[in-house]
């Protein structure tokens, strides 16, 4: 979804010289079936990506071609991120976009001032990471990443891992898919499985958490003796193969992480378009302010900011901007307010060229 709004963006830039209205973010992958057995097997019903919501066809005569545009966008995501999806054999494609409202519409109008909110809504970011968020998103990225794919070709892209913190000990719980091309026997998905977990924990001990110990469980669904029903095995490396569907706004939050102890944003980000809704400026942005007012403004440890709009507001005067900050022992409220309220006015100010790095894609938000 955000590659498409990133692209759709691209080409309303070029067509007319600013970004029409579109939202892509009512998005959903349906599961599709496979026959997965040890050693390979094959496809028998593909993926099918389902495309919506909103987006303009153009300025009057003028028109851009939004469904190559967004399929095109897709299949260029599917081949970067999942390896062994071939994205015209194994999805298929919904193009479900239609034309916004004319109230909305009206808000993309050429104009010198900044857009106007195009929904009432509200935002919550915070800053930093605790060491368990951050361990969390180092140990997916580890997996993703070009070390550990290359020692192990035969691991899936598509992970999930979940963490437990009970005063000083963690507990890991990581759901990784083993390739069945790769694996030609129970025997060998279990040795597979011992290797992976060795050099997990390796990368884990020499992370600096500070943890005094770190439990890590892979696929702890698996049984040996129980054949394909105890083995976490996967043709394509994505459980949308068969297991399960995807939707828009049921993933990450922008930070990267799900973190049920932290006041979380209700809005889906990614697909939204990056100059009027409020939905993905101020998710973004909220975590932006607090991280450069934990960075920059001395005393504080934790800082949380929350921005909420007005439908038809100017987006750089929100109807409420406030930050919430933890200090260090000794540090009085007064001596670090100034600092935060100039970041949080300077952030606000400077609305015009985050909105154009949000639509390059230069933040992430999923």
């Amino acid at each position: 979804a955000e590659r498409i709004s990133i692209e759709l963006s691209r080409a309303y830039q070029k067509a007319f010289g600013r970004i029409l209205h579109h939202n892509i973010d009512k998005g959903m992958l349906v599961a599709g079936q496979v026959d997965c057995r040890l050693g390979g097997g094959r496809v028998k019903e593909p993926m099918r990506l389902v495309i919506g919501d909103r987006a303009s066809a153009g300025v009057g005569r003028k028109a851009v071609p939004v469904a190559e545009i967004a399929v095109g966008a897709a299949r260029d995501w599917f081949t970067q991120h999942l390896r062994h999806v071939d994205p015209d054999r194994h999805v298929r494609y919904q193009v479900e976009l239609k034309p916004g409202s004319p109230e909305l519409g009206s808000i993309f109008k050429p104009r010198r001032s900044p857009f106007v909110a195009n929904d009432t809504s509200a935002a919550v970011g915070y800053a930093p990471l605790t060491p368990t968020e951050r361990l969390v998103l180092d140990v997916e990225r580890f997996l993703n990443g070009p070390l550990f794919k290359s020692e192990f070709p035969g691991t899936g892209e598509d992970i999930k891992v979940m963490a437990f913190r009970l005063d000083h000990d963690l507990s890991l719980t990581i759901a990784m898919p083993l390739l069945a091309g790769f694996v030609r026997s129970e025997a060998r998905y279990f040795e597979m499985k011992a290797q992976i977990l060795r050099m997990v924990r390796t990368y884990v001990a020499g992370q600096p958490h500070r943890f005094k110990r770190v439990q890590v469980a892979l696929n702890a669904l698996d049984r040996r003796g129980q054949g394909m029903d105890g083995m976490y095995l996967s043709l394509l490396g994505t459980s949308a193969e068969q297991g399960d569907s995807g939707q828009v706004g049921r993933g990450n939050r922008v930070c990267g992480v799900i973190a049920l102890n932290r006041p979380m944003s209700g809005e889906a980000a990614a697909g939204k378009n990056p100059v009027s809704h409020v939905g993905k400026i101020y998710n973004v942005l909220a975590h932006e302010l607090a991280l450069r007012i934990h960075r920059q403004v001395p005393g504080v440890r934790e800082a949380t900011v929350w921005l909420g709009s007005t439908i038809g507001r100017r987006i750089d005067r929100p109807a409420i901007a406030t930050a919430q900050v933890s200090l260090a022992p000794g540090v009085p409220l007064h001596r670090v307010q100034a600092g935060a309220r100039d970041i949080i006015r300077e952030g606000l100010a400077g609305l015009k060229p985050f909105c154009d790095a949000l639509a390059r894609g230069a933040y992430v938000v999923c």
